[in-house]
């Protein structure tokens, strides 16, 4: 895959917890593309590093060694400054638990990343409406998180993630807090707006119905990717700073 059909790009990836006088190598030399438009999902068992990984492609977290790029651009090149602007600007991401502002209605909820980026009050309505028009919940627009169901919680929040007309989408478990069918309505979604926008969403999940509505399974196991069938790759020797 080359760089210009690569919107991640991912290479050597290790990260490291520390605690006191105890090292945990959560990420163990990943290498990883993922392609403009693709819709990815990442599967494993808990405790695996698939959130870990999540969080530091996006550049929510930092990494101990090897390289990460989005769009081309390394993300070590930018300033924590360059990044959360890039974050706000080219970025959606989508929770488990929504992270909605509980005393905002929907609409509210959905143009905030606009107000924070300085977008027009006028402009910015009128792009959350159409963003929860995407998601099929105009009728709830004045409704504040409480009066909505959970399934519509999350329309909301994909409704948020989308409304900047982002690069990429991050999900993580975005249906693990709903019933089978909600979730199915929820999955059906971010697949239609990744065909029909041209969506990149990569997704961490548990749920094989999500990873299988994907173009790709990528499955971790102890820090690593690992093939469909067979034993983990292994990891790369850790690099030495100079």
């Amino acid at each position: 895959m080359t760089e210009a059909s690569s919107i991640v790009t991912a290479h050597a990836v290790r990260k490291r917890y520390r605690t006191g006088e105890m090292e945990v190598d959560v990420l163990r030399g990943i290498d990883l593309d993922l392609a403009r438009g693709e819709m990815a999902s990442i599967m494993g068992p808990s405790g695996c590093g698939k959130t870990t990984l999540l969080n530091c492609l996006s550049g929510l977290d930092s990494v101990d060694d090897g390289e990460i790029a989005i769009e081309g651009v390394a993300l070590s090149a930018m300033s924590d400054r360059e990044r959360t602007d890039y974050r706000a600007r080219r970025m959606g991401f989508v929770f488990q638990y929504y992270n909605l502002m509980p005393v905002l209605t929907a609409v509210e909820n959905v143009e905030l990343p606009l107000l924070v980026a300085r977008v027009g009050a006028a402009e910015a309505r009128r792009r959350a409406l159409e963003s929860l028009e995407l998601v099929g919940l105009p009728h709830r627009a004045r409704h504040v998180p409480e009066a909505l169901s959970g399934g519509e919680r999350q329309r909301v929040t994909i409704a948020r993630a989308i409304v900047n007309d982002p690069a990429i989408v991050w999900a993580d478990e975005p249906t693990g807090d709903l019933d089978s069918q909600n979730a199915a309505e929820i999955t059906a979604l971010l697949r239609r707006l990744n065909r029909e926008r041209g969506l990149s969403l990569l997704i961490v999940t548990h749920d094989l119905a999500v990873g299988r509505a994907t173009d790709r399974i990528i499955r971790m196991r102890d820090g690593v990717i690992v093939p469909a069938e067979g034993p983990a790759v292994a990891p790369r020797p850790a690099t030495v700073a100079h």
